[in-house]
């Protein structure tokens, strides 16, 4: 039977790998928007979960507000599945609306040409940050059968009304309208997306159906040619995919109202039964604490943020993941060049820390028990913290603690097997996450595994690195390395940084 280098290393220090390995499991928690409190998460079929979240309406290149929002539901899918779940995930495409029109007439250009140009833009962003596909990403305009039937049983319960070619859901008919936003339907007034119309009985009321338009996209329907509402279609879509009761759906913050709380309202409305039971939302992103968005002009896109950094693009998406899932997901987050620069310092660190020196024990040392130790803690800990609503900041903390403790061991002398051990828990933990899995690792490995140092001199030349630094020159590298960081020449400070972890000299900077 295959064994894992976890479980031989466990039995030749004498431990028992299972009770390493397993630990009772605090039942995961997550924060329900619309209890307004934590909860203990069940599915509603063992071991599968099936979400969904509202995906993008593709007429522009996303920024870094969208990045975040799918990085979260990235890092969600992630610990579920490492949590041994099997997740159904469904993503969709806003491909018919307003702006998607208006950019088009602006281009001369047909819809389905701007949106699958966002669409293929969209893949290759989300490419870059390391976040997988969904399940099924649909598209609204290949579910207008599921959107007109969907429509047509609202109507037929009196939960809507047709004025001409438009269709209407009336709020009034849905007595716990306001339950996820916490408002009262006799305080809101007409806001984001709800178009006001004398026709409508109620200001708050909003559009199934829309008449069609000169120079617009549109379909055949009971009432008309004419397009959905944007509510409407991720109804439609999560029912057609996940069926009309689901457990988790998520999106940002902005959607809870009114997007959010319509979908809830011609659900239920149309089902008679409950949509979703865990309603999930992430924070935005700021700039200089207020709200980025393409509105207020003040964003930056993905692809800007990927060709300005000076840094290769795996490791400049492994910065920007590192960044945004240091903050807990439902708490505001502020973008900076200086963030970003934190966080690949902090990365180089986690990199750094088990390069493989030049002269490294063979045999087991008296380190290796205690690597162990310290792996089993962190474990139990990183897992604490993604079970308490999936609190990556907590998570990050948690592994910054182990490269502390690894590098006390390291110190030490862990033999070559160890730092396998150490390498391989980093990446199994940073897998939850998406981080930790470039190849510089291995890369350092390859080259510089088993040299001695009476060997390693005939190696130098080749390497183009010298061994045995001593106290003085190590100490002159340093201050070198500071001045350049005092100058803002990163550049070169990471690469003494660098020269210096090929000697085995490892820097914190704190």
């Amino acid at each position: 039977a295959w064994r894992s280098p976890w479980d031989i290393f466990s039995g030749l220090i004498g431990r028992n790998a299972a009770s390493l390995q397993g630990y009772k499991q605090p039942m995961l928690s997550i924060y329900n928007t619309l209890t307004g409190k934590k909860e203990p998460f069940q599915s509603l079929q063992p071991k599968i979960v099936r979400m969904y979240v509202c995906g993008v309406t593709v007429y522009d290149y996303c920024h870094i507000g969208h990045a975040r929002s799918a990085l979260v539901f990235d890092v969600i899918r992630r610990y579920l599945e490492f949590s041994g779940y099997q997740v159904d995930f469904v993503k969709n495409f806003t491909d018919v609306d307003d702006k998607i029109i208006k950019r088009a007439n602006e281009r001369g250009v047909s819809c389905d040409a701007i949106t699958t140009e966002y669409i293929e833009a969209y893949s290759q962003d989300m490419g870059k940050l390391g976040i997988r596909q969904a399940t099924h990403e649909p598209k609204a305009t290949e579910h207008m059968a599921e959107i007109i039937k969907l429509v047509g049983t609202l109507i037929q319960k009196g939960l809507a009304y047709q004025v001409a070619g438009d269709v209407y859901f009336q709020v009034e008919k849905y007595q716990p309208y306001g339950r996820l936003s916490k408002r009262k339907l006799e305080d809101l007034q007409a806001g984001a997306r709800v178009e006001v119309d004398e026709r409508k009985r109620h200001p708050m009321d909003f559009a199934l159906w829309k008449s069609s338009k000169p120079d617009e996209p549109s379909w055949e329907s009971p009432w008309g040619l004419g397009r959905p509402g944007w509510h409407i279609e991720c109804s439609a879509m999560s029912m057609r995919h996940l069926g009309e009761t689901f457990d988790i759906h998520g999106g940002g913050m902005d959607l809870i109202f009114p997007h959010h709380e319509n979908e809830i309202a011609q659900s239920c409305g149309a089902t008679s039964k409950e949509f979703a039971r865990y309603w999930v939302h992430n924070g935005f992103v700021q700039i200089n604490q207020e709200k980025m968005s393409k509105s207020l002009g003040n964003f930056f896109t993905i692809r800007e943020i990927f060709e300005k950094s000076e840094w290769p693009e795996a490791e400049t998406g492994e910065m920007l993941r590192y960044f945004l899932l240091g903050t807990q997901y439902r708490s505001p987050l502020d973008f900076s060049d200086k963030s970003i620069e934190e966080a690949k310092n902090a990365l180089n660190g986690f990199y750094d820390l088990l390069v493989t020196r030049l002269i490294e024990p063979e045999e087991r040392t008296a380190a290796d028990k205690g690597l162990m130790e310290v792996i089993e803690r962190c474990r139990v800990a990183f897992r604490a913290a993604m079970d308490d609503d999936f609190n990556t900041s907590v998570a990050i903390a948690e592994l910054q603690r182990l490269k502390g403790d690894v590098n006390k061991l390291l110190s030490q002398g862990l033999s070559t097997e160890a730092r396998k051990i150490a390498r391989e828990e980093f990446r199994s933990l940073g897998n939850c996450l998406g981080l930790f899995q470039l190849d510089r690792w291995r890369f350092h490995t390859v080259q510089l595994a088993g040299v001695s140092r009476a060997s390693g001199r005939a190696l130098g030349a080749e390497l183009n690195i010298r061994m045995g630094l001593t106290d003085s020159e190590i100490d002159g590298k340093v201050s070198e390395r500071n001045e350049a960081r005092k100058q803002k020449n990163f550049k070169k400070a990471d690469e003494i940084r660098q020269f210096l972890a090929s000697h085995g000299i490892v820097i914190e900077d704190k």
